[in-house]
């Protein structure tokens, strides 16, 4: 099979209806719209949420809670996931990008103890749970805090 041999399933497509291009066409005239009113209008309808004048359920539920504006994230990295590094291996920020474990180098890291570490590794993050630190260190490795 070929790229240009692909084809969608029997079935599965529907040929769009021209609107609104004559009588025969059996969309014609109103297109499908009606005669009057708010919905035959172009950029006609009624805003997401609108209850008709009722007040909008967004508005009669109580709100609750806020949201922290300055809220710190962490990039969180659980103990089993270092043993794809080499042994005696310094895992650092960049190294930790390069894997694809984090996104971007400026976030912070949490390195937290889900797991087992089986190689001597030195960890550099910005914190570790104790797990983490009894872990790596039992494995003959090192945890840093950068």
């Amino acid at each position: 099979m070929k790229l240009h041999e692909l084809r969608p399933a029997d079935g599965s497509t529907r040929k769009t209806k021209r609107k609104g291009r004559g009588t025969a066409t059996g969309q014609g005239k109103t297109a499908g719209r009606g005669q009057d009113g708010q919905n035959s209008r172009s950029g006609g309808g009624t805003r997401p949420g609108f209850e008709g004048g009722q007040m909008p359920l967004y508005r009669r539920l109580p709100k609750r809670g806020f949201t922290n504006i300055f809220r710190k994230q962490w990039a969180i990295i659980n103990v089993s996931d270092l043993n794809s590094f080499d042994d005696g291996a310094v895992i650092t920020l960049d190294m930790l990008k390069e894997a694809g474990m984090i996104k971007n180098v400026l976030t912070d890291v949490k390195i937290l103890g889900n797991g087992n570490v089986e190689k001597k590794i030195t960890v550099q993050a910005h914190k570790f749970s104790k797990a983490a630190v009894e872990k790596i260190e039992s494995a003959g490795g090192k945890a840093e805090v950068i």
